[in-house]
């Protein structure tokens, strides 16, 4: 270990005349400049939890107050209509307490300044005309709120100054979320089934929905979020099931360009990319992503990214954050102490699992000291311990059994200072042994690098890591990411800072080699011991099938839509994600015959805590739509108007807390602590989502101009099917021109064939951009008849 190394620079030896102590030069220099990076630290982060505390003023404001305060002393006008001469009253030391009464007086006044801002600030953020507005066509009210949330929202905010000033989830009313709900399930349901569920949806409105209601809204005045701490626990931490394709989803590499094919360097520029997005991050420097421009989204999810794993438990997982700052003697569970990270990566290769440290003399290790030490592990030509290969599999398979066996062989002796290691390392880092990447020579290789990024070999992640970089040996990366921490714009935000930072600040040698000197007197990277006993080596076995069971049943297909992008789609003066979820209720048609429940995410951020909502996206409008286009209907275009409308409407609601199923989970929650059955709920949530959609942000940072550097462009990101016989479809507009598909299925259906379907949206989307062809055409050619006439 790096303490190890460092400890010979310190001995002492007893002799008859006292002791004799001999001090490394270099242990010292260590040793202080660790001490003054550790205390630049706390004081930059309380300088910043200062400003964010104070936002939308600043700590200066309140010297102006003051100065206002004590001026008026001198040209006797009392500002406070008589609060100072009061205040004055009450103090002791007769010379002084003009002075004190004055400064008290102004910093109760800047106090209560400062909660007027955030409080009006957070009565403009409750105001959501503006999203339901024409795109384009931006109402006179709107730009007078615009202007107001500018001025109210100060400057150079940083990334946690609006959480104070961000509005709370609203709760919905049972009565608009029922009528949702029964218009979102109409075009799925014949007359019979569709009179059943009325009744079922009457019933609980007329008997049960008040008092679980009740019960909500007063969660909602206490909690900061009615949903999100429910949504953790019941949706993801409770889950009994492998989290390995069921839950965790992954992010792809840049498509067209690889920086370098040295996989060290590769693994040293991106790892020292995190650890600066890292320090910015816990520092709270980042700029919050804001809608508009202007409109802030809520940050809370970021404070998990780095030092988190999730522990399995017996009866419900939790998250282990190992975010630890000892003040005092005292552990705080604060914002500040989730972000103090631990200082080393734990890498797996060849089934060795490795301990690097990632600071030294105060400092991070260089991009070219961790390309060294990446590749000492590339070298080290040591074999697995017993039980060591496959032991990550626990993570992989059933959570009851990866709880029984963390706490039978893991929670004492070398096995639990090793798992410690793992599971306090800042992520997880494995450099796989087989290339990956896409390749347009080779028409599966998307469908094998996104395989590879969202199960490998069921061993060689570790999917309880908040995430696990893969560092691939033709230089590709890509991330797994565990879910019930965040949701994708949060790490494909991460991601992108990455990207940019790797390729256009810190940059390669000619050889492809990390810049900078080689320092080769670091200590070596730590080979994690382990003691794994036979019946422990079973567990891991048994964990091991049953997870590689579910991953040889993922069929995966991944493919590149490049006939046209968002440009084209924009020109026809449509949303793009409507076009596309139009083209997929077509596909989907097409491939089943039948229309189905179907799931698109969307993000609830604007609000304090907030994650997601679901948009159903098979409407009555979808399906009269798509109907039309297999009957070759004359009004499908205005068909298409209707249901794009329509669609954008609900995601509009979604977004604006005015969605349908986070409001029935949580009622359904609530009916559960109250012991109250409800058929209605029961039957709502038992639905299944055969077809499960998401978009995949692009471009949250803007750090790169696609436009000047087309080739640098993410392949986005993707998830494992949702149902048995259904699909799991992620879509990523990049550009102007480009739309990547990740398609998802399980082989044991019958029913379903990934790349059948991506056949289907392709058609589909071709299909859809016929209709404006042609619409185009005959406007032109009337515009023509009339000109010459």
């Amino acid at each position: 270990m790096a303490e190890a190394h460092q400890a010979v620079g310190f001995q002492f030896t007893v002799r008859p005349d006292g002791v004799d102590f001999k001090l490394s030069q270099e242990v010292i220099k260590n040793i202080y400049l660790s001490g003054v990076t550790a205390w630049k630290k706390k004081a930059i982060q309380f300088k910043n939890g200062v400003l964010a505390g104070v936002y939308p003023a600043s700590p200066s404001s309140w010297l102006i107050v003051v100065i206002a305060m004590m001026s008026s002393l001198y040209i006797h006008i009392d500002p406070s209509l008589g609060m100072m001469d009061a205040i004055k009253e009450n103090l002791p030391y007769r010379s002084t307490r003009a002075v004190l009464s004055a400064i008290l007086f102004a910093t109760g006044l800047w106090l209560f300044l400062i909660y007027l801002l955030r409080y009006t600030l957070k009565a403009l953020l409750s105001y959501h005309g503006w999203i339901f507005e024409s795109h384009g066509k931006m109402s006179t009210s709107t730009k007078v709120w615009l202007c107001l949330v500018k001025m109210f929202s100060g400057r150079r905010p940083l990334l946690y100054s609006f959480q104070a000033s961000l509005p709370r989830l609203p709760v919905p009313s049972v009565d608009d979320t029922i009528h949702r709900y029964l218009e979102s399930v109409r075009p799925l349901l014949d007359n019979e089934q569709y009179n059943k569920m009325e009744l079922l949806a009457s019933d609980f409105k007329e008997n049960k929905a008040a008092q679980l209601q009740r019960c909500l809204i007063l969660k909602s005045w206490w909690a900061t979020n009615y949903v999100s701490d429910w949504w953790e626990e019941y949706i993801y931490l409770r889950g009994r099931s492998p989290i390995m394709v069921n839950s965790n989803f992954y992010i792809m590499d840049l498509l067209y360009v690889t920086p370098t094919h040295r996989q060290a360097a590769r693994a040293g520029n991106v790892v020292h990319a995190m650890l600066q997005y890292r320090r910015k991050l816990e520092r709270g420097e980042l700029a919050p992503l804001r809608a508009l421009g202007t409109v802030p989204m809520c940050s809370t999810q970021m404070e998990r990214m780095f030092n988190t794993t999730r522990i399995p438990g017996i009866e419900t997982g939790e998250q282990m954050f190992h975010h630890f700052v000892k003040l005092l003697g005292h552990i705080f569970d604060s914002v500040l102490s989730h972000l103090t990270d631990r200082k080393h990566l734990v890498v797996f290769h060849k089934g060795r699992f490795f301990q690097v440290w990632l600071y030294t003399g105060g400092r991070h290790l260089l991009p070219s000291e961790l390309e060294t030490q990446f590749q000492r592990i590339l070298n080290d030509t040591s074999e697995p311990q017993p039980g060591e290969l496959k032991l990550a599999a626990l993570t992989a398979g059933y959570r009851i059994p990866w709880a029984q066996a963390r706490i039978k062989y893991f929670s004492q002796g070398i096995n639990k200072v090793s798992l410690d290691a793992i599971e306090s390392a800042a992520f997880f880092l494995t450099l796989d042994d087989e290339p990956q990447g896409y390749d347009p020579a080779k028409s599966n290789s998307l469908d094998s690098y996104a395989k590879s990024l969202l199960h490998g070999k069921c061993y060689d992640r570790w999917f309880d890591k908040s995430f696990t970089l893969i560092s691939y040996p033709n230089g590709k990366m890509g991330v797994n990411v565990e879910h019930s921490w965040a949701d994708a714009p949060i790490v494909g935000h991460m991601w992108e800072y990455i990207l940019a930072t790797d390729c256009f600040h810190l940059g390669y040698t000619e050889e492809g080699h990390c810049k900078g000197d080689v320092n080769k007197n670091l200590p070596h990277p730590t080979r994690l011991q382990w003691q794994i006993p036979n019946e422990c080596q079973n567990v891991i076995e048994t964990s091991y099938l049953s997870a590689k069971q579910i991953a040889d049943d993922v069929d995966f297909h991944g493919y590149l839509f490049a006939e046209f992008g968002k440009g084209l789609i924009k020109k026809c003066r449509t949303s793009p994600d409507a076009f596309i979820q139009l083209a997929l209720q077509l596909a989907q048609f097409r491939d089943q015959r039948v229309f189905c429940l179907t799931y698109e995410s969307s993000m609830t951020r604007m609000f304090r805590d907030g994650r997601t909502e679901t948009v159903r996206s098979c409407t009555s409008e979808a399906v009269a739509f798509v109907r039309a286009m297999e009957d070759a209907g004359a009004t499908r275009l205005a068909l298409f108007r209707k249901a794009a409308e329509k669609h954008q409407n609900m995601y509009r609601l979604a977004m604006t807390g005015s969605g349908i199923d986070r409001h029935l989970f949580c009622l359904y929650i609530v009916s559960k602590y109250l012991g109250v059955d409800s058929p209605f709920l029961t039957k709502v949530l038992s639905e299944p989502w055969k077809l499960s959609t998401s978009q995949t942000p692009q471009q949250q940072l803007n750090l790169v101009d696609i436009n000047k550097f087309p080739k640098y462009v993410g392949g986005g990101g993707g998830f494992g099917p949702v149902a048995d016989d259904g699909y799991g479809v992620s879509y990523i507009i990049v550009g102007e021109n480009l739309i990547t598909f990740h398609i998802s299925s399980k082989f044991s259906s019958p029913d379903t064939d990934s790349y059948r379907f991506g056949q289907h949206i392709r058609k589909a989307m071709l299909d859809i951009q016929a209709l404006f062809k042609s619409s185009h055409t005959r406007t032109t050619l009337t515009v023509y008849k009339a000109n010459v006439m």
